[in-house]
């Protein structure tokens, strides 16, 4: 029977490396991880390996002749179908360092990814652990990934780990994406509504104000005839400064955003504010327990994991509700009464956490609650959509009639006049 070199991680995080007896690869692979060790290379031993597990192949991305201008990232999207595929090829009984050089390759369009996976490639193979690697690419693998892979390698089910990390970044994105799709409407409507006012303002108002000018004789106008004319000059002798002035509004907008403060009083109005706060609360608590719960089933501890959903909430108002679920815990209390005193959860989520932490199946009832609240998100993201499609139509009606309306009152004035003569 074959003899294959391996390099492999035991459950204590110690690198060991020797020879196994096999079939095959799969095979090998099979036997490491009964005995608890997670392989990082598999060769052959009757080829030379110098010493190192696996092949040491030219990485494609020197092939690609591609260039990367700053430090290269993997997209969330790529990123998902990346930790899917490397689950699946882990499953099968590939080495992880052959996994990565397989998904290396497969990215050569993607010049970025493709140097993020051989990085990773040449780091598990020079010696580094699979989280060590990652850690060095903080812009693509955020706490929470790097945390979930050491829980997983920690534990022998790196694999498993990588599914459940997959699922979670799935669900994510598909409630993000119903949630642009519900926007994209309005959106749209805005930006019509702002071309065709811009056209009319900048075209039409000022040749019916030459008009009046003419036919008036410098007759005072209504008052609503006159504020749009007002408009219109503004827009055409001074377009550049009211751009300029939505540019400036909008970075100190982002400015206010990404000061605790402000971003703090900004989280909080959507929070509270109708008609969204409905899908905010749900947004935020689904993402809460589902990361909650994902990080605690692949064995992260609760202060730990904890401390990962606070930094990667993305809401201000939710991080301090979980820094102050985490020091609540840290004295040893239960997570339920913070959760109630800080005004953000729903009764029932408190509850189930309650019975959660009573029964011991806190992270099952973590992830019942973020199924359950997924839904609701699919629910409020689609009445949302149904309540801004008419107002959508009713605020483009009213911008396009107040313009027409403003320019039919000098006209109605003058047909007056002119029947009285």
């Amino acid at each position: 029977m074959p003899m294959f070199n391996y390099k492999a991680v035991d459950a204590q995080q110690r690198e060991k490396s020797g020879r196994i007896e096999a079939a095959n690869q799969h095979e090998a692979a099979a036997k490491l991880k009964q005995m608890k060790m997670q392989p990082i290379a598999l060769k052959a031993a009757s080829e030379k390996s110098g010493g190192r597990a696996g092949p040491r192949t030219a990485p494609a991305r020197r092939k690609g002749g591609g260039m990367v201008l700053g430090t290269p990232t993997i997209k969330k999207k790529k990123l998902t179908t990346f930790t899917r595929q490397l689950a699946t090829l882990l499953h099968s009984g590939l080495p992880l360092v052959r996994s990565l050089r397989t998904l290396e390759r497969q990215s050569r369009k993607d010049v970025a990814a493709m140097r993020v996976i051989g990085d990773l490639a040449d780091s598990v193979e020079g010696g580094a652990n699979f989280s060590e690697s990652l850690a060095k690419h903080s812009k693509t693998f955020n706490k929470l990934y790097v945390n979930m892979v050491r829980a997983g390698e920690a534990s022998g089910e790196l694999e498993t780990s990588l599914e459940r990390l997959a699922v979670f970044m799935e669900k994510a994105q598909r409630i993000a994406g119903r949630v642009k799709a519900a926007l994209a409407y309005p959106m749209a409507v805005l930006i019509i509504a702002g071309l065709i006012t811009t056209g009319l303002m900048y075209w039409v108002v000022p040749q019916f104000a030459e008009i009046f000018s003419e036919m008036l004789d410098g007759a005072e106008l209504p008052g609503l005839t006159q504020f749009v004319i007002n408009a219109s000059d503004a827009i055409r002798f001074h377009g550049l400064f009211v751009i300029i002035a939505i540019v400036v509004l909008f970075v100190l907008l982002r400015m206010i955003k990404r000061s605790r403060s402000g971003g703090y009083a900004l989280d909080w109005i959507l929070l509270k504010m109708p008609p969204v706060n409905h899908l905010t609360v749900r947004a935020a608590v689904a993402r809460l327990c589902r990361t909650l719960g994902t990080l605690m089933n692949s064995g992260v501890s609760i202060l730990q994991a904890l401390q990962i959903v606070k930094d990667t909430s993305g809401n201000e108002v939710v991080a301090r509700a979980t820094q102050s679920i985490h020091d609540s815990v840290k004295e040893g209390e239960s997570m339920a009464r913070p959760m109630e005193n800080s005004g953000v959860f729903p009764v029932i989520v408190v509850s189930m956490v309650e019975v959660g932490e009573e029964t011991g199946a806190l992270p099952d009832m973590l992830n019942r609650v973020a199924d359950v609240y997924e839904e609701e998100v699919d629910r409020a993201v689609e009445g949302l959509t149904s309540l801004l499609e008419p107002i959508m139509i009713v605020f483009l009606a009213v911008i396009v009639g107040t313009i027409v309306l403003a320019m039919f009152l000098p006209l109605i004035r003058l047909i007056d006049q002119l029947g009285g003569v």
